[in-house]
């Protein structure tokens, strides 16, 4: 089965092509770092428009690429939701439009899902039952994947994503956009020790994650200290960096040993940060426990993983409507 992915989220602008639904025949993606950029974060109207932009040029590539026309595909996957909904309405109007025209199976897929799915696509692929932690701009999340297409979220954020923490920080720190990598090359020159920022404890014992105290205590950090040096600078990024990552793989572990899952998944934008891959490896090795993270090119939104959990939901019969509509907050369970 051929299928075209589309990716229009947030502001990453993909399409791929998959053969069986793991083969990759090509996988495109549009950033608009340029856009967001000067304002530090994602501005949504600007997102929608450079969507609108380069979508068909994109899927174009995409189909260029694979060698393959829009009369062979077997089936269209879309980003339905979460995310910012004027960008997943440009994504979803071109799959609509491209499967009324052809009569193209359609099936609208959550982005989280995705995120899981990219796992999926790698040699080393994990086997069910496992537990996927999800990190990224917009998410922070823990999930039981029992079996495919079956999910039971165990863990989310209860204010900021990482991802999003990272990239006020970055801007607090004048390090640019996007703020992940901004931060990874910052903190390489800085003590992690430096400084102690608070980490976020559930009274109720919850495995959930906060990200909101530690953002207020850097800012209220940078604003005592005054102007700093390029070192400070390079010690808050690291400080704050370390302890992102400590948050992460504690809740993480704690809840995979809660629960008697040793097969962990991580994944997402911020999965592609070195500190945290090495962090978790290091931890799952220490228990011998199995750790699946994708290449970094599948970590970041692309249209590939789209179009792999697409390809598993249309083998199962799912259909979308042509009134499907985008959904800024679709829950994946």
């Amino acid at each position: 089965m051929i299928v075209l992915g589309i990716e229009t989220s947030c502001d990453e602008t993909a399409a791929a092509v998959l053969d069986g639904g793991r083969k990759i025949l090509s996988s495109v993606v549009a950033s608009q770092d340029d856009v967001h950029g000067p304002y530090g974060g994602v501005v949504p109207e600007l997102a929608s428009r450079r969507h609108l932009e380069v979508v068909v040029p994109v899927i174009r590539r995409a189909l260029r690429e694979a060698g393959t026309g829009l009369t062979d595909l077997d089936g269209i996957a879309v980003t339905q939701g979460p995310g910012l909904v004027g960008s997943l309405l440009v994504g979803c109007s071109a799959a609509k439009a491209i499967a009324w025209a052809h009569g193209t199976p359609l099936v609208g897929v959550n982005h989280l899902e995705g995120h899981i799915y990219s796992a999926l696509l790698e040699e080393r692929a994990p086997e069910h039952p496992f537990l996927a932690l999800v990190v990224s701009g917009g998410h922070t999340a823990l999930y039981v994947v029992e079996a495919p297409r079956s999910y039971a979220r165990v863990g989310q954020t209860r204010d900021d994503a990482a991802g999003e923490a990272f990239d006020k920080v970055a801007k607090l720190l004048g390090l640019g956009y996007p703020g992940g990598p901004a931060i990874e090359r910052a903190a390489r020159g800085g003590n992690a020790k430096a400084i102690r920022f608070p980490t976020a404890s559930m009274s109720d014992g919850a495995p959930d994650f906060s990200f909101s105290g530690i953002k207020t205590a850097v800012s209220l950090h940078v604003r005592r200290a005054g102007p700093l040096s390029p070192e400070q600078v390079a010690d808050v990024a690291a400080s704050f960096q370390a302890t992102v990552v400590k948050t992460l793989v504690r809740k993480s572990l704690r809840a995979g040993q809660r629960l008697g899952i040793r097969r962990l998944v991580l994944t997402g934008g911020v999965a592609a940060n070195t500190a945290l891959r090495e962090a978790l490896s290091a931890e799952c090795g220490e228990r011998g426990w199995e750790l699946f993270i994708p290449s970094r090119a599948l970590c970041t939104d692309n249209a590939a993983m789209i179009a792999a959990a697409g390809h598993d939901r249309l083998v199962a019969g799912e259909r979308a409507p042509l009134t499907m509509n985008a959904d800024p907050s679709l829950a994946l369970a």
